[in-house]
């Protein structure tokens, strides 16, 4: 399984970023795709999911701010952050999983994850 997440970068407070993943090899015919967020000594937290009968999630920093889609035609995940704040830096990463989650956002559900891309939020 190969996942590439780009996208992320320096971006002042109130702005906006797109982050992509473009996953391949899955072995699953259905899944889950989530995001995942990680600072420095700090654990992975999941902010968003797509699980495989389509039901998103979003943790409760994040929603309404942040929209969580995915395009099958290009097998890609999207992550459009807006309004960031500060507190939204950190490392963020994609993952993959056989589903089936109802609303989980354990990183221990996913198997496969993406090297990640660090957002900052600063003026």
């Amino acid at each position: 399984v190969h996942m590439v997440e780009s996208g992320g970068g320096l971006v002042q407070p109130g702005g906006s970023l797109r982050l992509s993943c473009a996953a391949s090899g899955y072995p699953y015919s259905t899944y889950a795709m989530a995001w995942f967020r990680q600072g420095p000594g700090k654990e992975r937290v999941g902010i968003a999911s797509i699980d495989k009968d389509g039901s998103l999630t979003y943790a409760p920093s994040v929603r309404g701010r942040f929209t969580v889609s995915w395009d099958g035609a290009e097998s890609t995940l999207h992550l459009q952050m807006n309004s960031l704040r500060p507190e939204d830096t950190d490392m963020y990463y994609c993952a993959l999983g056989p589903g089936g989650y109802y609303g989980a956002l354990g990183p221990n559900l996913y198997r496969y994850w993406g090297q990640g891309t660090q957002v900052t939020v600063s003026s």
